[in-house]
């Protein structure tokens, strides 16, 4: 009688990516499309009230009662436009940076918004209320370009170099400096805040315990 081949030590294969919903991509897909589907129900919502959303979740630079609305802020945005202009980095940065695992991209994601609107907070001009998921954008920007050079694995070597490649020129023209209605504070904490995920969140890998010698014992004589 055959039996079944055995799984190992190890356990069973790792699952590959199959296409289904439970695979890596899968999940990635998944879940950063649930993302802007709350983005563009939020925004139906605000437009719909006279951008009374973004007036009490904004972030008001050096109010202390506006610092909780560092959660808040870039899940609104000032237009139907401003939100579009935002969708398609945010799925694509964010699609990429979600296939290590939902909990290390939520980590990433949290350090983002966190260190991104702190920047905001901290450093924006007075009276300037600032919303949009621009500084999110740019903090997976800063993450996957940097997570190569971190993790040292080929694979996020290549991606890193990719990122670069494709969105280097467009980050740098859209950081916005001395621009009315952009919020470079905001870019520039984005963006520090997704290196500063890299480096926290890296992967720390064990390195592999030397076999043991397969030589025989010497003979004394």
């Amino acid at each position: 009688m055959s039996l079944p081949p055995s799984a190992g030590p190890s356990g069973p294969p790792a699952s590959t990516d199959d296409g289904s919903l439970a695979s890596p991509l899968g999940r990635a897909a998944t879940i950063m499309l649930a993302v802007l589907l709350l983005l563009w129900g939020v925004e139906l919502i605000n437009a719909a009230t006279g951008r009374e959303l973004s007036l009490a979740g904004g972030i008001w630079p050096r109010e202390p009662d506006s610092l909780i609305d560092i959660a808040t802020s870039p899940f609104l945005h000032g237009n139907l436009e401003h939100l579009a202009g935002n969708a398609m980095a945010l799925f694509s940065l964010g699609l990429i940076a979600a296939l290590a695992g939902l909990k290390r991209f939520t980590l990433v994601t949290l350090t983002i918004i966190v260190l991104g609107g702190f920047g905001i907070w901290l450093f924006s001009p007075t009276d300037h209320l600032t919303v949009g998921a621009s500084g999110v954008v740019f903090g997976y920007f800063g993450y996957l370009l940097v997570r190569g050079l971190i993790d040292r694995r080929p694979v996020d070597l290549v991606v890193s170099a990719g990122v670069a490649l494709a969105y280097g020129y467009v980050m740098w023209t859209s950081v916005g400096f001395g621009v009315t209605g952009i919020s470079w504070q905001g870019h520039v904490s984005g963006f520090v805040g997704g290196l500063v995920a890299a480096l926290v969140f890296r992967d720390r890998r064990r390195r592999p315990a030397p076999e043991p010698s397969t030589l025989p014992p010497s003979l004394s004589g």
